[in-house]
């Protein structure tokens, strides 16, 4: 559900000792073999703040934290800070043999309620290149680790009890501007210790979703979507590849 991808890179060179905080709408930072964005594309549905910062980047891994307060518009998305890996990407589904990726996160503190999710943002078309969120998406998807406070995805629940990767999902299907949105939701709780093979999800949307395997992944993200509440959002590390 992310529909903003104006990124405003910050002109600072992230390194791997150096924390870096960034604050504004559409800030960004490289970080290592990601980038860091704040992402705040729905800020105007409510009041708050947020900031996000890079704490350490080591080789394909990345740590980060993201810190949020959001008040009103309770059934609005405001941001999805996020890292996005910058070569893990232009692949076909059908030759992607193995997408490894691990994510440690955690709540360092979180208030009651709290509406927001944990989620990874796939974006899927039919040329090798593409912003999310852009005219060139044929497909997002969305891997919810988390999803607090009765919060949806985008569309209709549409299969129960899936399992996929180790773990049990709902699949939540449905349209969004130009593109469908296929997402899974963990049945299985918070899943903060993540670690899965991303071609289980790819071979179960060729395979029970009817998307082409012609199809490439355009972007990989990672990150929350908050709604209301706030919260202290830490990835002690996240990692992901994509192998040919």
């Amino acid at each position: 559900m992310r529909f903003s991808t104006l990124f405003a890179l910050v002109a600072i060179a992230a390194s791997a000792s150096a924390q870096q905080t960034i604050n504004g709408q559409y800030d960004c930072i490289p970080a290592g073999a990601y980038t860091l964005c704040q992402n705040l594309w729905g800020e105007s549905a409510g009041v708050g703040q947020q900031s996000s910062t890079l704490l350490s980047t080591s080789g394909n891994s990345v740590s980060w934290r993201t810190v949020w307060q959001w008040q009103n518009g309770p059934n609005n998305v405001k941001s999805y800070a996020n890292v996005l890996h910058n070569s893990a990407k232009g692949v076909q589904l059908s030759n992607v043999q193995t997408a490894p990726t691990t994510w440690e996160w955690q709540y360092e503190s979180v208030s009651n309620p709290v509406r927001a999710d944990v989620s990874y943002d796939i974006w899927t078309g039919t040329e090798p290149s593409g912003e999310p969120a852009s005219r060139a998406s044929s497909y997002e998807i969305m891997i919810w680790l988390s999803g607090r406070g009765g919060i949806q995805p985008v569309g209709s629940l549409t299969k129960s009890g899936v399992e996929v990767a180790g773990h049990t999902w709902d699949v939540w299907t449905g349209p969004n501007t130009n593109w469908q949105v296929i997402s899974f939701v963990s049945q299985d709780g918070d899943l903060t210790s993540f670690d899965a093979d991303l071609k289980e999800f790819f071979d179960f949307i060729v395979q029970e979703e009817g998307v082409s395997a012609s199809q490439y992944v355009q972007a990989i993200q990672t990150g929350t979507e908050p709604f209301t509440g706030s919260a202290s959002l830490l990835t002690s590390t996240f990692s992901v590849a994509l192998n040919q």
